[in-house]
């Protein structure tokens, strides 16, 4: 039957196929069987690289993704971060970069009273409910967990007017209840709508490595509306998040055991206080010995060896030369998957000059500028809608221009800035900048996280007192000594050109 069949394919092969072209719809030359004839050395299969792709597959997203293998790199990359010294401190270094001390609200509306009354409110509100420090708490459990829900809630215990509250979830508690079926339009607990929208998510009201768990537990089913969804989406037809560290949770184990094993190694050496060895030949003139025989040795006394044995001590080969190295590029390759780079990874920066430095955060910068911008968008922005919704529920409270959903509220988030290495070299550069016109000073407080408008009204405040108490203020023209430029700034130029040209 095999060759048979063998033979049908060989003369199929030969004749082109049976089929007619059109009715096939391929060229008249095109054969029935048409081989692979591009050549991609990552296509082929060979006996190099055939265990190393054995793991590869071709599911979607959402079944890569299942809820077995998210519980299992949730519980792995959980274990990582609490015992981890390194995994605890990068996370916590990428969640107090993006969130810092909170955002903060400007609104863009032409009402400018009414801009600074929403602003003060939402900043009070904001600091009723602790909203900084849950958004941070979001970021970290993005990083272990791979996302991170919040529900909306009411809470009648806010000390603000606006009682609304934002209530965080882990993600293992959004999940389709015991002996749910999974169709196209419900995965994992969120249902969706014809055209792929969220429209509702299950939650479970206990959580399921709570003791009080049960099987067939109760759940609610919260509106898309009410909960906030934060995680970073890689696939077209992710529905749920991984762990941003679930490339280098392997790392992170081998890092732990070559640490362990250095200090075991020695350890051991060091248990030894000296061993007894002898050149003489087996069965030879030296005294008998017992062999692996432990001696106890007191503080400040002379000893008599055995005849023809000697006493050295042990020579400890730990920690090695390498170890430093091998912690170092293993630590760069974790920091790697978070666009992070190995000084602020490691918080070591001694092998850093001011050039290396700059060109590495840069691209950590842009990363976080990234996800600031997600952030605002996925949480801070349905939050700021939500409290204006509940605020114009409350009489008299917002001012007349607000108090219709009709209207555009237009608005940006201020973050933290980020501290300059050198800031002497920073005012200079901002300087120019303005002298040319390249910027303003929106632009320039807003690199610092701060409103240039409240900045500037601080400012004439300022200078209003200085006149009244008779203090002297300095021209807008004089300009401070310029900084000398150094044999290391020359290098670190040079250095920069370098890299950019390359």
């Amino acid at each position: 039957m095999l060759k048979r069949l063998s033979g049908i394919i060989e003369q199929a092969w030969r004749s082109g196929g049976s089929r007619s072209p059109a009715a096939s719809g391929r060229s008249p030359r095109q054969p029935f069987f048409s081989r692979i004839r591009a050549k991609y050395d990552a296509a082929n299969t060979t006996l190099d690289n055939m265990k190393h792709w054995s793991r590869a597959d071709g599911l979607s997203a959402a079944a890569a993704n299942s809820p077995d293998v998210r519980r299992t790199l949730r519980n792995r990359s959980r274990y990582e971060v609490a015992n981890n010294s390194y995994a605890r401190g990068i996370t916590l270094t990428l969640a107090n970069d993006v969130v810092g001390t909170g955002p903060r609200l400007q609104m863009l509306t032409a009402n400018d009273a009414a801009n600074r009354f929403v602003e003060s409110e939402f900043y009070a509100w904001a600091e009723s409910i602790g909203l900084a420090e849950k958004l941070r708490t979001m970021r970290l459990s993005r990083v272990a967990d791979g996302e991170s829900f919040g529900l909306l809630t009411n809470n009648q215990r806010v000390d603000a007017a606006v009682k609304l509250d934002l209530r965080l979830i882990e993600a293992d508690q959004v999940a389709s209840p015991t002996l749910a079926p999974d169709t196209g339009r419900y995965l994992d607990g969120i249902r969706f709508d014809a055209d792929g929208n969220p429209i509702a998510y299950d939650v479970l009201r206990n959580h399921p490595g709570d003791g009080l768990f049960l099987v067939d537990d109760e759940y609610d089913t919260v509106p898309a509306a009410a909960v906030l969804h934060y995680f970073r989406c890689d696939r077209p037809g992710q529905i749920r998040g991984i762990p941003d560290i679930t490339p280098a949770l392997p790392l992170f184990a081998q890092l732990r055991r070559f640490t362990l094993a250095v200090l075991s190694a020695a350890e051991t050496a060091a248990e030894f206080a000296g061993i007894l060895y002898t050149d003489a030949p087996a069965n030879g003139e030296a005294d008998a010995a017992e062999p692996f025989e432990p001696i106890e040795l007191e503080k400040r006394m002379l000893l008599t060896m055995p005849g023809g044995w000697k006493m050295a001590q042990m020579k400890s080969e730990q920690p090695s030369t390498t170890y430093a190295e091998f912690k170092k590029e293993i630590l760069n390759e974790i920091a790697r998957c978070l666009n992070m780079p190995f000084n602020v990874a490691a918080g070591n920066s001694s092998g850093y000059n001011y050039a290396s430095g700059r060109l590495d955060h840069q691209t950590y910068f842009k990363s976080i500028r990234v996800e600031q911008t997600q952030l605002a968008r996925v949480v801070l922005d349905r939050i700021l809608t939500a409290w204006i919704r509940e605020a114009i529920l409350i009489e008299g409270y917002l001012p007349n221009s607000l108090r219709t959903l009709d209207s555009t509220f237009e608005h940006q988030w201020f973050w933290d800035g980020h501290e300059h290495v050198d800031p002497a070299k920073e005012a200079n550069a901002q300087k120019i900048r303005l002298a040319s016109h390249t910027t303003t000073l929106a632009i320039e407080f807003a690199r610092q996280g701060r409103d240039w408008e409240t900045e500037l009204k601080q400012r004439a405040k300022e200078l209003a007192l200085m006149r009244e108490l008779g203090l002297s203020i300095e021209s807008d023209t004089d300009t401070p000594p310029e900084t000398p430029v150094t044999q290391d700034d020359a290098e670190d130029a040079e250095q920069q050109a370098a890299r950019s040209g390359s």
